[in-house]
């Protein structure tokens, strides 16, 4: 029940900005895993989590997937809030 409350808040919280949306959506994943042994294991044989596992740590290739695909979403961000002459915006966005 809270892992439904909780992935409900996360989808609401993608269209309202007050809201957090990662720590809700990782509430849910967290009690998602837990609730069912069986969703648990079909997702820990999944290519995703054997990819990523934590135990091995992720691989060069998938930090640099990463990486590449953050940098290309923050610097079109970037360049919109540019254009519009947002300076704050660009200025947290350089430093992060």
């Amino acid at each position: 029940m809270i892992g439904c409350i909780s992935l409900g808040l996360g989808i609401i919280s993608v269209i309202l900005p007050i809201l957090p949306t990662v720590p809700f959506v990782l509430l849910a994943a967290f009690c998602f895993a837990k609730s069912s042994k069986r969703l648990d294991g079909w997702f820990k044989n999944t290519k995703l989590y054997e990819e990523n596992n934590i135990k091995s740590g992720m691989t060069k290739r998938a930090k640099l997937r990463i990486m590449c695909s953050v940098t290309l979403l923050m610097s079109i961000g970037f360049i919109m809030m540019g254009l519009k002459g947002i300076v704050v915006g660009n200025i947290v966005l350089l430093i992060v």
